[in-house]
């Protein structure tokens, strides 16, 4: 068997199959009720990189937790290199060579890296922990990994690139031979991607399992060598990633041909339709310079430039969250907001760039947040909160927005990616407003909930509101936008129509390659 002992027929153990690295045979998940995967069997090799793909709630994280120990599963058998395993905690699953690299990076901030990496298995001298040792075997294992950072330098400081690394090492440490990767990719630029990858293929030569979870396509057939699709908690099968084609994963994934088109917009307003939004002179010191343009009722304007251009800085200013100088219109009033929430009452609202840090409060209820930001149209004349208002304007978003599950009572944190980002857009439909500022609105959800969210904007500008919509997607820019306004330094440097916006004068404009299109 594995184990290198002869069978009982006298079969040598290197003649017979090798164990794959993980198995899971009819595993079944529920919360509260809800099945979350049911009838799972799956099987993957050891030292191979094995995806795991499907919409935002279809069950590839669930199967991701119950390997590393995170959550146990309710039915089914767990195989851990031929061996049943029914892990309590991820410790335990630590402790068989299975660890995980989450969504949330679970390292402690204000420890260094050498700290991390040791915690809880600190080398030690004489029975004292032995700093020498941890820094030098720290420094074998970046060279080996090709990594190079810091020892001292303390882990809050980092980028999550580097964070990553951290919990890499943090693996390799324990010996960890499965490793599993939730949604590494998500808050990485490409270049970090690259690195990533490089480390994943090194771990790979080694030896080492990786489970690869990912919503990002392109990434399965660059850095798995098997993907398997989970649609609605189950398995739909898996395929060799060199031979499925990208459109083949997203049928399997949605269960229905899809073909990757935007949705149709409404007709760009004319001349005489109404300026909801009018930006002059917008600047702040080293980070926006002179901005000026207007967004009209119904029209959706995007915002393309290269990371660090002031996309993101223009949004927060116009919604008060940044100071600068420069005069705001909306609706054709003077705007003097003093903060965000006098930007609110003059019906513009702004769907930030991480809806964890600063769009929702994942710990509280889908109606919470639903209501969050329009508590004071939800009181009732005593002063109290009025629970018919609050029921009529959640279940309005759950329907309007189709919200997974429809269970008001329901944990955030609990829901996928797409479900999440979909409460962040309730939370400020809610408020009913005029202008809406979306920062990256499909950041960190799959290719399902992307078409669904794309149908929201859709809808939102075929009502009347103005959209202002940062991406760092070119496709989903010229997709999704009657106009799109390219930055760099922090000033606009071209302002398209959508007849003239293609990839390449976008791309030429964010570098500043060709000739200014004046705004």
């Amino acid at each position: 068997m594995a184990n290198g002992r002869p069978s009982e027929l006298g079969e040598p153990a290197a003649a017979r199959p090798k164990a794959p690295a993980v198995a899971l045979h009819g595993i079944a998940k529920r919360y509260a009720g809800v099945v979350a995967l049911s009838d799972i069997d799956l099987a993957i090799d050891a030292g191979s990189v094995h995806a795991l793909v499907g919409e935002n709630g279809a069950g590839k994280s669930t199967v991701g937790k119950i390997i590393s120990g995170a959550v146990s599963h309710d039915e089914g058998q767990l195989e851990i290199g031929g061996e049943e395993r029914s892990y309590r905690s991820p410790h335990d699953a630590l402790r068989d060579g299975v660890a995980a690299i989450q969504q949330e990076i679970a390292l402690v901030p204000r420890r260094s890296v050498v700290e991390n990496v040791f915690l809880g298995i600190e080398l030690r001298s004489r029975g004292f922990p032995s700093p020498r040792l941890m820094r030098r075997r720290l420094s074998e294992m970046q060279e080996r990994l090709g990594f190079s950072l810091r020892a001292d330098d303390v882990v809050g400081s980092l980028s999550v690139a580097d964070q990553q690394k951290v919990e890499i090492m943090r693996a390799v440490v324990r010996e960890a031979r499965v490793i599993v990767m939730d949604e590494p990719t998500a808050a990485l630029g490409a270049d970090e991607v690259a690195g990533l990858f490089d480390t994943i293929r090194g771990l790979q030569r080694d030896g080492t399992t990786i489970i690869f979870v990912t919503h990002r396509l392109e990434e399965v057939k660059e850095i798995s060598q098997r993907v398997s699709v989970l649609r609605n908690g189950r398995l739909v099968g898996t395929w060799s990633s060199a031979e499925i084609k990208p459109a083949q994963i997203v049928e399997q994934m949605l269960g229905r041909s899809l073909d990757e088109t935007f949705p149709e917009l409404p007709p760009a307003p004319g001349p005489d339709a109404a300026v909801v939004l009018r930006v002059s002179g917008l600047s702040r010191e080293g980070v926006l310079d002179g901005i000026s343009f207007e967004l009209r009722a119904g029209e959706i304007v995007g915002v393309a430039g290269l990371v660090g251009s002031g996309r993101t800085e223009l949004l927060r200013a116009i919604f008060a969250a940044d100071p600068h100088t420069g005069s705001v219109e909306v609706r054709g009033e003077q705007a003097r907001f003093r903060a965000p929430r006098d930007a609110v009452r003059s019906g513009v609202a702004l769907l930030p760039e991480s809806r964890k840090d600063s769009g929702l409060v994942i710990s509280h209820s889908v109606e919470e947040n639903l209501t969050l930001a329009n508590l004071p149209r939800l009181h009732s004349w005593w002063g109290g909160v009025d629970r018919g208002a609050v029921r009529g304007q959640v279940n309005e978003m759950l329907e309007s927005l189709d919200i997974r599950p429809r269970a008001p009572k329901r944990i955030v944190n609990t829901l996928s990616g797409g479900n999440q980002q979909k409460v962040l857009f309730g939370k400020w439909l809610g408020t009913e407003p005029r202008v809406l500022l979306a920062d990256e609105p499909t950041r960190g959800v799959d290719v399902g909930a992307k078409f669904a969210i794309y149908e929201v904007l859709a809808r939102l500008a075929r009502e009347g509101l103005g959209v202002l919509m940062v991406s760092s997607e070119l496709p989903e820019v010229l997709g999704m936008a009657h106009r799109v306004l390219v930055m760099r330094n922090g000033s606009i440097v071209a302002d398209l129509p959508r007849d003239e916006a293609t990839e390449d004068a976008l791309i030429h404009a964010a570098f500043g390659t060709t000739e200014e299109v004046a705004p």
